[in-house]
């Protein structure tokens, strides 16, 4: 019996296929470009396997509500080609498998639960920030959804009093998003963030706003761990800064566990979202 993942980026597809006792047997990285090349590629790497389920994360923002005739839908993305495009149907289409359906955080949020850094907790978030920033919520070991799927990189947040910068995001400028991720920091200082120097300024601010947003999703979810991943987590400066932000501006408010312990670093680097998405394919095939 074999599963199939996928995780699906606005850059590239990664694909795997996995046995019973989730050991990956093959992988492969697709580029994202127009729908129908990509999915062409994904069915190519697949049809070879006689498939029990699958499990995608995917990009968003998504459809998730099986009620909605969007469900299984890519919405407002700005990737040319993919907004409002039947993910799921077309999949379903090509296997008449059960497929488990979410966002590429979720299902990561979802490996580190099962497999990584929030291993034998019940409940956790999970934040990517790089190029954007996302993230997951586990409650009760379940994904938790609503109306929609959690858009954490797009809450505002309290602006640092020395902070005059627009703001990068195309939806609500000076979101999240648009004030920590990898685009401000380079629109601020016109230089990549993996190469800016360990002791530039700019880090002290990105640390007080992901700080800032992690108080507000622990006031308001509580998890028992928080787990961080994405091109932040490569600078290894970062997560102190972020850890004592978060202290800082809970100011002994809520009981926390300490933050050394409560706020940790990925525990599956880069491969959180593919081995959800298998785990949540296990999950379906019963």
């Amino acid at each position: 019996m074999y599963f199939g993942g996928i995780e699906a980026g606005g850059t590239k597809f990664v694909c795997a296929v996995s046995d019973q006792q989730q050991n990956i047997i093959r992988k492969v990285s697709i580029p994202t470009t127009t729908p129908e090349e990509t999915l062409t590629k994904v069915y190519a790497f697949f049809d070879p396997y006689e498939l029990a389920a699958m499990g995608i994360g995917s990009f968003g923002p998504i459809g998730i509500d099986p009620a909605k005739d969007n469900y299984g839908y890519i919405l407002a993305t700005p990737k040319p080609g993919w907004a409002d495009f039947d993910f799921l149907g077309s999949i379903k289409k090509h296997y008449s498998i059960p497929v488990a359906w979410t966002t590429d955080v979720n299902a990561a949020a979802y490996g580190e639960l099962k497999k990584g850094a929030a291993q034998g907790e019940k409940s956790c978030i999970y934040l990517t920030v790089g190029t954007g920033i996302g993230g997951g919520v586990v409650v009760d070991q379940q994904i938790f959804s609503g109306i929609g799927h959690p858009e954490m990189g797009h809450m505002h947040v309290k602006r640092h009093p020395d902070d005059n910068f627009a703001g990068s995001c195309p939806y609500h400028k000076d979101c999240l998003e648009g004030l920590a991720a990898g685009p401000s920091l380079e629109a601020r200082t016109g230089i990549k963030g993996q190469d800016l120097p360990e002791d530039h300024q700019i880090w002290d601010l990105q640390a007080y706003y992901i700080g800032q947003a992690l108080m507000s999703y622990v006031l308001t979810l509580a998890p028992e761990k928080i787990v961080l991943g994405g091109g932040v987590m490569n600078q290894e400066h970062m997560l102190m800064k972020i850890q004592q932000s978060f202290v800082d501006q809970m100011a002994g408010y809520m009981e926390t566990p300490a933050a050394s312990e409560y706020i940790v670093r990925w525990g599956l680097p880069n491969e959180s979202g593919i081995l959800g998405s298998l785990l949540l394919a296990e999950e379906a095939s019963k």
